[in-house]
């Protein structure tokens, strides 16, 4: 384990954790039904910042453009939120946000945490109203709010986890 309460990671069937020490570069997925959020984060910064939104569907992730923005970062570890009630209990979503980050591992072979992302939802709201309010987001940019749902989920990451 990472050596966090609300961080579980792998990096493989036979081995049950990685080398944070060796982490520079992340990058982190909100999981959804229909959308998936993605972050870029950097420890040497202690920084986050949104990416993109990647679809999801009856069909899957789109794991074209997935691989796409992974080739383009280079991370050196994958984030995968999880979705957990607040009594920490599974639900569907947290199965679903598991199941993607076992085949996002198998794609990729990076090692993969799993990251508690209960509030981050919240959070990333009131930073989207915030961006609206300062003039550095406007309306339709609301299609981005998953990709900053990832940009918390990577910022919690990088706290829980810092050089």
């Amino acid at each position: 384990m990472s050596g966090t309460p609300d961080t579980e990671a792998f990096a493989g069937d036979s081995t049950p954790d990685f080398t944070i020490v060796s982490v520079t570069v992340v990058v982190g997925f909100d999981y959804g039904a229909r959308r998936i959020g993605v972050a870029l984060g950097n420890r040497i910064s202690s920084s986050a910042r949104a990416l993109d939104v990647v679809d999801n569907g009856s069909a899957g992730p789109d794991w074209q453009r997935v691989g796409a923005l992974l080739r383009e970062w280079r991370p050196d570890a994958l984030l995968v939120g999880l979705p957990l009630t607040l009594d920490s209990g599974e639900q569907n979503a947290s199965r679903a946000a598991r199941a993607f980050a076992a085949e996002l591992h198998a794609r990729q072979r990076l090692p993969v945490a799993l990251v508690d992302e209960r509030l981050t939802s919240r959070e990333a709201a009131q930073r989207f109203a915030a961006r609206r309010a300062s003039g550095n987001a406007r309306r339709k940019d609301a299609a981005n709010l998953d990709a900053i749902a990832a940009e918390v989920i990577v910022e919690q990451w990088l706290r829980a986890n810092p050089r």
